[in-house]
């Protein structure tokens, strides 16, 4: 470690707390050190189990039960979406602009392309009470 690097650490460790304290969210250890794993670089998708063992890599002492809570704490707030794959089978995105995805079902990698590509029409009137709130697409691909 170089001089220097510590604050810079340190200036990250803030600036992630502060993000999930205007989410709503406590800054625990946890929180922070999976909030960095997930939005350190650019924007992904990463399943609950791959999420643990970065953690595990990074030296992050953290369940996975830990993570899918924390996960799911993070959609809840706003700072990831959920993508439901399969039933079962859930992907979170960082990407928060309006998208859709590919699912290469061989692979199970999941591909962005922009909402803007694609027109939905026909859409059923909301139930009495409810509006809509957002559209996920997956299309598969092999």
């Amino acid at each position: 470690m170089e001089a220097g690097d510590s604050d810079i650490d340190a200036r990250r460790h803030w600036d992630m707390s502060a993000q999930l304290r205007r989410a709503g969210l406590r800054p625990t250890r946890q929180r922070v050190g999976l909030a960095r794993l997930l939005f350190a670089g650019p924007d992904r998708h990463v399943r609950a189990e791959e999420l643990s063992r970065e953690a595990r890599a990074a030296g992050l002492r953290v369940s996975l039960a830990t993570v899918y809570n924390t996960l799911h704490q993070f959609v809840d707030a706003g700072l990831l979406r959920r993508v439901d794959v399969e039933p079962g089978r859930a992907c979170f995105d960082t990407n928060l602009s309006p998208h859709h995805h590919f699912h290469d079902v061989g692979t199970n990698e999941l591909i962005d392309f922009e909402a803007a590509s694609v027109a939905i029409t026909g859409l059923p009137e909301a139930p009495d009470g409810k509006t809509v709130t957002h559209i996920d697409l997956v299309v598969r691909v092999r």
